[in-house]
């Protein structure tokens, strides 16, 4: 008898569920204009689309005084610091430092006082203070938005996971260059590593209705 995927997964013991916590942060991962301008190599309409999800929850979490934090990626001279990576994805050069491409889009402008962390690889917390900066304000729990999908969010929701931060993936906020690994790797994300809720969730635990 052929079963559906997720009931193969929930009869196998996955599917278990993170609660949302006290504390909440949301996380913007690496939403800069690499992502949204037709001319760069990383463009694709995915990003795009995800851009005013975006827009929108950092406007509400602002609203309801919950901590925004940033993170982009910036390069030295000839990306030595990005190692196999910056090898790996040779599209990286876009984030060398003094880029256009690797600025913040109009609405995704960090505030005075808002953390932005800087990074070289995946993942928000390889490498940083990010993990630090968190337990210092407290936060127990993320929700995480941003580019790529595949690539530094679920390497960040992963981390934020290992690291203790329930992380909640905000589906409609997180970009990706094709639909078939967006589904995939949020189907991944639920099974295994995260929560991952829709914009109006998203939108209701922002404003405090749990």
């Amino acid at each position: 008898m052929t079963i559906s995927l997720d009931d193969d997964y929930q009869r196998a013991g996955f599917g278990g569920r993170l609660p949302f916590g006290q504390r909440p942060a949301l996380l913007v991962v690496d939403v800069v204009q690499a992502y949204v301008q037709p001319d760069s190599p990383l463009y694709a309409q995915g990003f795009v689309d995800a851009l005013a999800p975006n827009v929108r929850l950092i406007a509400a979490a602002r609203a309801a005084g919950v901590p925004v934090v940033f993170t982009n990626v910036v390069y030295g001279a000839e990306g030595r610091d990005g190692g196999l990576f910056y090898r790996k994805v040779p599209a990286l050069r876009c984030f060398l430092k003094g880029s256009s491409l690797g600025a913040f889009p109009a609405g995704v402008e960090p505030r005075d006082g808002e953390v932005v962390v800087s990074k070289q690889y995946a993942s928000s917390f390889c490498g940083t203070s990010l993990a630090a900066t968190l337990v210092a304000m407290g936060i127990d729990t993320l929700l995480v938005t941003g580019y790529s999908t595949s690539g530094c969010v679920r390497a960040t929701a992963l981390d934020a996971l290992q690291h203790g931060f329930a992380p909640f993936v905000v589906r409609e906020a997180c970009g990706e260059r094709d639909p078939r690994p967006q589904e995939a790797n949020l189907f991944d994300l639920q099974a295994k590593y995260a929560e991952v809720i829709d914009e109006a969730r998203a939108m209701a635990l922002l404003a405090g209705q749990r």
